[in-house]
């Protein structure tokens, strides 16, 4: 009779077994995918109210900020933002950018302009961050805020906040 429990149990667990190993089956498929990138939208001119300053390094006197507003994550994983840098002189940089974190690269979709409008940039194809100076903006959005231990902050809320919570 024991004998009789014991292989009722294991007939009663091989469905449990065969559903497992068809869940690693399809992971393991699912990893063989090519990436596909979302179409990227370009996003309101940055206001300066919804601007949230971030640290590079204190060897630079420009100043750095990331629009709140702007911030996504698409369902391809890219982390998009438009970062806005104040150059020690006053001049101003704007740019519409994107991290994937899986990979440590950056892209950049479109330049700002002070009238609000924006331009698409020529050559927006995807290079790595890894090998950027210590005064590297992305380096920073890569490593301290976006993807921390190369893990992509989950939405823009979570990146709004690791933003406030290690900015200025």
């Amino acid at each position: 009779m024991p004998g009789m429990k014991i292989l009722l149990a294991l007939l009663l667990c091989l469905p449990f077994a065969a559903h497992a190993e068809w869940l690693d089956f399809d992971h393991e498929f699912d990893q063989d995918k090519p990436w596909v990138e979302v179409a990227a939208q370009l996003p309101p001119y940055p206001k300066p109210g919804n601007l949230i300053p971030f640290d590079v390094s204190s060897a630079t006197r420009n100043k750095f900020f990331i629009d709140a507003d702007s911030i996504s994550v698409g369902s391809d994983k890219v982390v998009r933002y438009t970062v806005v840098i104040e150059a020690a002189g006053g001049a101003k940089n704007v740019s519409y950018e994107g991290l994937r974190c899986e990979t440590g690269e950056r892209r950049l979709y479109a330049y700002g302009h002070a009238d609000g409008s924006w331009s698409k940039a020529r050559n927006a194809q995807w290079e790595s961050i890894r090998v950027r100076s210590l005064l590297s903006y992305h380096k920073a959005l890569y490593e301290d805020y976006f993807c921390p231990d190369g893990i992509n902050v989950r939405n823009a809320k979570e990146a709004v906040e690791r933003l406030r919570r290690r900015g200025y």
